[in-house]
């Protein structure tokens, strides 16, 4: 999947990570977004090392569903260290 597509994945996967993972974003609107972007990205990457689909194109329910997932896992790690830097 081209990058373009990636970060529209990310909007989409950011904005369901946030409806998903409980309590009050510190970052506000735009770290989740940037979040989702990365989390996508990453598990994007991930997934076509995985199943070698390196020149793969398009849109598909496995991508958007790693992409969920990476953001999921990126946003619950980001609330664990702000939590933790608050405390300190």
């Amino acid at each position: 999947m081209s990058i373009l597509a990636w970060i529209v994945v990310g909007l989409v996967s950011g904005w369901l990570a946030k409806m998903v993972v409980p309590g009050r974003e510190p970052g506000g609107f735009l770290a989740t977004t940037a979040i989702g972007i990365v989390g996508a990205m990453l598990g994007g990457w991930i997934w076509n090392l995985m199943f070698n689909r390196a020149g793969a194109t398009g849109i598909d329910i496995g991508s958007i569903f790693v992409a969920f997932i990476g953001s999921v896992v990126l946003l619950l790690i980001y609330h664990a260290v702000v939590n933790n830097r608050s405390r300190v």
